[in-house]
């Protein structure tokens, strides 16, 4: 098996599975010398030069860009309870990464009664998981520290009268 992967490495495998390269292309978050004369990266990259970041969706650069577009896919959901998403509610406390695409969210209800705390842990799950790169998310439901008033954002304070 080995001698026939030989001359295909040789003479410019057409058929290069482009899954394993962009795990490690992260080291470039965006060409720091600007090397790019040629229009080819955007389809592939030159065999020196690491995969264009825009035609690899699946790791979005930096931890907190990959955050940034978690916390706009959980801004869809909205406590039944309460007219507002629940991150302007302050119910996500935050964020564990095991690596670049296990994620672990902390998050709370706004009482330990909420009757609709296991439906809203599952649309977390799966909301997170509609994210680029994210293969697996995990919910962690807390109730320390209790939520508040004071855990919304400003946007929700102004909504429900508190600023």
């Amino acid at each position: 098996m080995s001698p026939s992967e030989a001359p295909a490495d040789t003479t410019a495998a057409p058929s290069v599975p482009a899954a394993s390269p962009p795990a490690a292309t992260p080291v470039t978050p965006a060409a720091s010398a600007a090397p790019a004369p040629a229009p080819a990266p955007a389809t592939s990259a030159a065999p020196g030069e690491a995969a264009s970041p825009q035609t690899t969706p699946p790791a979005p650069g930096s931890q907190q860009e990959r955050e940034a577009l978690v916390k706009k896919a959980l801004k869809k959901i909205y406590d039944p309870e309460i007219p507002m998403n629940i991150v302007d509610l302050g119910l996500i406390y935050g964020y564990e990464w095991a690596d670049e695409t296990h994620l672990t969210i902390r998050m709370t209800m706004t009482g330990p009664g909420c009757p609709v705390a296991g439906i809203l842990a599952e649309e977390v799950k799966s909301g997170a998981e509609t994210v680029p790169g994210i293969a697996e998310a995990k919910v962690e439901v807390v109730w320390e520290p209790p939520w508040g008033p004071e855990k919304m954002s400003d946007f929700a304070k102004r909504q429900f009268g508190y600023l």
